[in-house]
């Protein structure tokens, strides 16, 4: 059986909850297909949260991975293209800022997705959940650990594939902060499981 390693973020900045952890910690050990889930919560932390996924990608040896990251302010699945050697913004949940820093020193200014994004928004969009390909990550954590992973990738030629895909906010989110277009943490869940049954068949 195959294994993916399935990455969310705990809540950050003012998001008091964050769906991406809730999701990845119920379908830890779930079998979707041919895939083995392994869910892994991930510190918002610029000095951890890339050093601790990459130990994941060593432990596990998955043939995949899935970072999921929550984008408040979307109000679509939105797998990314690219991620850039840039770190920026904050603070992280430890105060710390980042400002116009390298990611990785010397590295290549940018990493594109290894993930079947195309497929992922065709078939979100079949079933009903809004979707586009997003061209920019930010620089902030969801960034930082897209392009950690996909350089240990490419450095190492492991024959993983790796991106990220941000989510939009979750209805219990919204009802903290109203101004928020939601979605039901149900089918934020399903549209995920949507994006690995595709990934069953490429």
């Amino acid at each position: 059986m195959k294994k993916l390693l399935l990455t969310g973020f705990e809540p950050f900045l003012e998001f008091s909850i964050n769906p991406t952890e809730r999701i990845v910690k119920e379908l830890d050990e779930k079998k979707i297909g041919e895939y083995r889930i392994y869910g892994r919560v991930l510190p918002v932390d610029f000095s951890l949260s890339s050093l601790q996924c990459l130990e994941y990608l060593e432990q596990i040896q998955p043939d995949a991975v899935l970072s999921l990251g929550l984008a408040a302010e979307r109000t679509k699945i939105t797998p990314e293209r690219v991620a850039i050697n840039c770190q920026d913004g904050g603070p992280d949940n430890c105060g710390r800022y980042m400002q116009d820093e390298w990611i990785v020193e010397g590295g290549p200014a940018a990493y594109f997705s290894t993930l079947p994004i195309r497929q992922f928004v065709n078939a979100l969009n079949e079933r009903g959940y809004p979707s586009q390909i997003s061209n920019t990550a930010g620089t902030y954590l969801c960034n930082h650990v897209m392009y950690s992973v996909l350089h240990k990738v490419n450095s190492e030629n492991l024959s993983v594939q790796a991106g990220f895909v941000h989510l939009p906010a979750s209805h219990e989110l919204a009802i903290q902060r109203p101004s928020l277009s939601s979605w039901s943490y149900n089918d934020l869940r399903d549209a995920v499981i949507l994006m690995v049954e595709v990934m069953n068949d490429q």
